[in-house]
């Protein structure tokens, strides 16, 4: 991968299309044996291909569930059908971020197209016990599991055993994502049954995030008991990589969030840069200075690419192994 090349191409979803649902693009599998309710959710981002390649992959290869039942989606069809190579971003959404739109309020109000998406996904997303929602970067990077702040799936990214870095962060300021909806957004003593995690798979365009999906979701069916792993192995060989050497908790303490699209870094950040001083300023947000706040401060997902009022350009955390 050299620069911002996008090397990835769209998957030809054909026959997966339509789903077995009455929902386009989902698609639900029961099996005779109880156990968890999965599902694995991608493009929630139109130009995040790397997991609606892995889920078509997932229907290509027949794969079923052994315990529980799984459910695959194709978030937002809509956004994706807008992909154009030449400008990658237009097909992020139509009208507004669909990983916002995660509020009863929003989905009810129906008022664009994503809201609209967001309510037809719904049920699906709340009935589920685990969820796996697959994306990727608008920079270059090393992936990351994003794991919120509830222990249970910071554990549950720790039993994984990759990617190397673990966020834990309290969402967003301008909407509810899909990972922290409902259940998924209460505390354990509250859910401890439910699971989700947001994986970020590296850069939109790198093959490498393909790779990165499978990994992923054959370790999240088999932690959840959906395959055993002797049949994950058979039905989808060469997916699982070699665990990470060793695990980081990156814990947000901060989240920068854009005044206009005028933000700047002083630097070109990639991610996971690790600033040494206390006060060293890495931003100009509209003629406010973006100092670090501590020591040792690690920037998550710097990036400006969809920089406008209200939007995160950088999260800012401490960096700890994770146990």
């Amino acid at each position: 991968m050299s620069g911002n090349v996008f090397e990835l191409t769209p998957p030809d979803l054909g026959k997966w299309r339509a789903g077995n649902t009455g929902v386009e693009g989902v698609w639900h599998f029961d099996s005779s044996a109880p156990g968890r309710r999965v599902m694995l959710s991608a493009l929630v981002h139109g130009n995040e291909l790397c997991g609606a390649w892995v889920l078509k992959e997932l229907l290509d290869a027949g794969v079923r569930p052994e315990r529980g039942s799984l459910t695959l989606a194709f978030c937002n069809l809509d956004a994706f059908d807008r992909f154009d190579e030449s400008d990658t971003d237009a097909s992020r959404f139509v009208e507004e971020d669909l990983n916002r739109q995660w509020s009863p309020a929003r989905m009810a109000s129906a008022s664009t197209r994503e809201r609209q998406r967001a309510a037809e996904l719904e049920p699906f997303v709340k009935r589920t016990d685990w969820l796996l929602d697959l994306h990727s970067m608008h920079e270059p990077g090393l992936p990351l599991s994003l794991a919120g702040t509830h222990p249970r799936n910071v554990a549950l990214a720790r039993q994984l055993r990759s990617p190397e870095h673990v966020v834990v962060d309290a969402g967003h300021q301008d909407g509810v994502r899909m990972r922290d909806y409902g259940p998924f957004g209460m505390p354990d003593h509250d859910q401890p049954d439910t699971r989700s995690l947001l994986i970020e798979c590296g850069y939109h365009g790198d093959r490498a995030s393909v790779g990165v999906a499978r990994d992923q979701c054959i370790r999240f069916l088999t932690v959840a008991g959906t395959l055993a792993e002797a049949s994950a192995r058979r039905s989808l060989p060469g997916w699982k990589k070699p665990d990470a050497a060793r695990q980081w908790a990156l814990n947000v303490t901060d989240a920068v969030v854009a005044k206009s699209p005028n933000f700047t870094f002083t630097h070109p950040f990639q991610g996971l840069e690790r600033i040494p001083q206390a006060g060293t300023v890495i931003g100009d947000n509209d003629g406010e200075p973006v100092r670090t706040p501590y020591d040792n401060c690690v920037l998550v997902m710097p990036s400006t690419r969809q920089a406008r009022q209200g939007v995160t350009v950088v999260r800012l955390a401490r960096c700890e192994a994770l146990t």
